[in-house]
């Protein structure tokens, strides 16, 4: 839920006008919001060159995701966790775009560890892969930019932990 909505639902539960603070708030994030979204452009942009090398980068640290038995072993499986890491880049842009952490949280931290302990895949990989996405991601951004989107795939990772 962005600071908008937040705010509206929040004074409106209590019936009253939007505080000056709420207000000042509103007018920070509206006016980061081109910045947010030069982010999730440069990131959609690169969402291909990110994969790949966070991939690489993962399967590097990881050689027992690819070896024989691993969870990423053989091409479709590579493939398979590849999209996985793209699932994840892109949730990122939706929680940079919105200026908060729920769609994240909502869309793909829910039931995650459930989810990958069922397929017997280790998260703590998954969450190897998403430091590699970021690490690639924040290299393609100005410092600002990194350190912005930077705490978006720092919440994921720390969901996965």
């Amino acid at each position: 839920m962005s600071i908008v909505t937040k705010s509206i639902v929040n004074a409106d539960a209590e019936a009253r006008y939007l505080s000056p603070g709420e207000l000042d708030r509103i007018k920070s994030f509206v006016t980061s919001g081109e910045r947010r979204v030069r982010i999730a452009e440069t990131m959609t942009g690169a969402r291909e060159r990110i994969i790949k090398e966070a991939g690489n980068q993962l399967f590097q640290k990881r050689p027992d995701v690819v070896s024989p038995g691993g969870n990423a072993y053989g091409e479709e499986m590579t493939a398979t966790c590849l999209r996985d890491l793209d699932y994840y880049l892109r949730l990122i842009t939706y929680g940079i775009v919105a200026g908060d952490v729920t769609p994240i949280e909502e869309i793909g931290v829910v039931g995650v560890r459930e989810m990958y302990k069922s397929l017997g895949t280790p998260i703590e990989a998954v969450a190897e892969g998403v430091r590699a996405m970021k690490s690639v991601a924040t290299s393609l951004l100005s410092g600002e930019d990194a350190a912005e989107a930077g705490a978006y795939f720092d919440y994921l990772i720390g969901a996965m932990s």
